[in-house]
């Protein structure tokens, strides 16, 4: 598979993109990550499944994250607004027009606002583990995260020593596990060759492992769902602790013409390999 990564100067900052499949002759997917993430979060199989299927993709580093420009630990001098910004210069970076978006958690954030700010710049919308009008905003109808989730939230688990790479690679397996399905197993091993790849890529762990967490939302936007004019699908597990399933309704049923796919035996975390044969098609089909 033909990939492509480069640092691009974007917003008036550097961020590390890479692309995947024929930007010009196919459709172009736009992946953005959530929190506390990077490009590495896209697994290269579920790319090039997309790109089998006619797609051109890019997964990019937001701020703070793998090898994309870092700042401060715990002073992040940008706020949600300027990764909406960040998202459309990559695509200008890359001379698209517009593109389909993809994004979980954080990224879905992003991408709701992308829609709503330049809604010429979105062919279509996939939200996955989101919430409507995005984290950081609470909503008295909508579902509250796990009592499990908030009982690891108040005994959170202490920062390790971030010079320590093989406490870091530890901590960062393990702190996917409160995230995941209780249905399923838990696989430490890959969690933990994967959590490497994360660390040794990255310019700086302990930034990417906060600052994002930091950021100001702004202002709300659920009141403004009903804008969107993009063609979206909405996914969500089952199983999701931080954003129960009700905040993917939700966010289907106030974004017009919305389709919705509950991911069984998902917890909040990007598509599971075990939903890729059910969920390929619908986003191919949503892309189309």
């Amino acid at each position: 598979m033909t990939t492509n990564q480069k640092i691009l100067d974007v917003n008036e900052t550097q961020l590390c993109a890479e692309s995947f499949g024929d930007l010009v002759q196919q459709p172009s997917i736009l992946l953005i990550h959530g929190a506390g993430e990077s490009l590495l979060a896209w697994e290269e199989e579920f790319i090039e499944r997309l790109v089998a299927g006619g797609r051109s993709v890019i997964r990019y580093d937001s701020r703070d994250a793998g090898r994309s420009a870092t700042y401060p630990v715990g002073a992040p001098p940008y706020c949600l607004r300027d990764l909406v910004t960040d998202a459309v210069g990559l695509l200008d970076a890359f001379g698209l027009r517009k593109a389909h978006l993809m994004g979980m958690s954080q990224g879905s954030a992003v991408a709701q606002l992308v829609a709503l700010d330049h809604p010429d710049r979105v062919a279509s919308l996939t939200l996955t583990s989101s919430t409507p009008g995005g984290p950081g905003h609470q909503y008295p109808d909508l579902p509250e995260m796990t009592p499990e989730l908030e009982a690891f939230f108040a005994g959170a688990t202490a920062e390790p020593d971030w010079t320590d790479r093989a406490a870091v690679v530890e901590y960062l397996a393990e702190a996917d596990r409160p995230f995941t399905a209780p249905s399923q197993p838990f696989d430490t091993v890959a969690r933990r060759v994967k959590a490497g790849r994360i660390v040794d890529r990255a310019n700086d762990i302990a930034a990417q492992l906060t600052n994002p967490f930091l950021i100001d939302a702004g202002a709300p936007w659920r009141d403004r769902l009903a804008e969107i004019s993009a063609p979206t699908l909405v996914l969500h597990g089952t199983e999701d602790p931080l954003f129960p399933i009700g905040h993917g309704r939700a966010l289907a049923e106030e974004i017009p013409g919305a389709h919705f796919l509950a991911m069984e035996h998902t917890g909040h975390e990007i598509v599971p390999r075990a939903q890729w044969n059910s969920v390929l098609p619908a986003i191919l089909a949503r892309t189309a």
